[in-house]
């Protein structure tokens, strides 16, 4: 019988990597696969799969996983693929409720004692246009004007110039623009370069609390853990500049009650901060903001909201070198 496209007609004793035929066992299964499984030169491949042979089917003699659970296990990673589209990455939001992404975020963060913490990067971060600082990344209406200010410094407190700052936030109905059937473009995000001082201002709109995407196979995943979907307010950082490594970060608004329950684990306490209201309608003009009108004790207010920090980056680091064993 002829072979499959691409599939080799012929296999010599080297390719069974010494295996022989046997009868397989729940107790030496799992060896089997990863001595099959090891035939290859790419150190760093053959590890990660002989580990995650070996875990998966531990976790798998561990809990006695029985053939209806397996089978509603694939039919659900099935549905998950599925629900992926160009505007919605199902698979990164299940990383992330199963606190994954979280985990691989700690574990590669390059910032040392004395920086910004990092924190997940989320499914929503996407191209944006270019700005100058004053600008405002939003477009009228999309929320109550905040102004986003601060420094990018290095470790000994010189502030950084030229650094690359990319923001990302949902609008003020707790919308990212690739959710809004309305937007055919950037809305709420930009990228723009800190000045000579290392000082950075641009115009965003105050951050709402907001829901992951709770209504495909991943919304099924929080309801059977009785978890709540709703984010806490942040607006999202990601700062680069080739002297230093890379931040990946966001600022939480310290006044939301789901702190405590981000369904991704993002929050952390370093990076939680006050949005104060601001009526300083000088500022305002100096930083181009656009003031609003709220109700402050009853009157009538003008003002914005503001939202201040100053990001401290780590030393340019030599390239990690990838485990291969134990």
């Amino acid at each position: 019988m002829p072979s499959a496209e691409g599939a080799p007609s012929s296999i010599n004793s080297t390719e069974t990597n010494g295996a022989k035929l046997e009868d397989l066992t729940a107790d030496n299964l799992t060896q089997h696969v990863i001595k099959i499984s090891s035939n290859i030169s790419n150190e760093r491949v053959k590890y990660i799969f002989s580990k995650l042979i070996q875990h998966a089917h531990d976790f798998v003699r561990e809990v006695d996983l029985q053939r209806d659970e397996w089978e509603a296990s694939w039919q659900f990673l099935t549905e998950v693929g599925q629900a992926c589209s160009p505007d919605r990455q199902e698979i990164i939001l299940l990383s992330d409720v199963l606190g994954i992404s979280a985990l691989v975020d700690t574990i590669n963060s390059r910032q040392s004692p004395g920086t910004t913490e990092s924190s997940v990067l989320g499914p929503f971060h996407n191209d944006s246009h270019f700005f100058e600082n004053g600008d405002s990344i939003s477009s009228t209406g999309a929320g109550d004007s905040m102004l986003i200010r601060g420094t990018v410094k290095d470790l000994h407190g010189n502030p950084v110039h030229g650094a690359l700052l990319d923001i990302w936030e949902t609008n003020g109905n707790g919308h990212y623009d690739m959710q809004d059937p309305e937007k055919d473009g950037p809305d709420c995000r930009g990228r723009f370069y800190s000045d000579e001082e290392g000082k950075f201002y641009i115009n965003g709109v105050k951050p709402v609390d907001y829901p992951v995407p709770y209504d495909g196979p991943v919304g099924k995943v929080l309801d059977l853990l009785n978890r709540q979907a709703y984010r806490p307010a942040h607006v999202h950082f990601l700062i680069s500049h080739p002297s230093f490594e890379k931040l990946n970060t966001a600022l939480y608004n310290r006044e939301s009650p789901r702190l405590v329950l981000d369904p991704v684990f993002g929050a952390k306490s370093s990076l939680t901060k006050d949005i104060v209201w601001c009526e300083d309608l000088e500022m305002a003009k100096i930083h181009k903001t656009r003031p609003i009108v709220r109700k402050v004790d009853g009157q009538d207010r003008e003002g914005f909201w503001l939202l201040e920090h100053d990001f401290i980056l780590a030393d340019k680091q030599e390239v990690k070198k990838r485990k291969t064993h134990d």
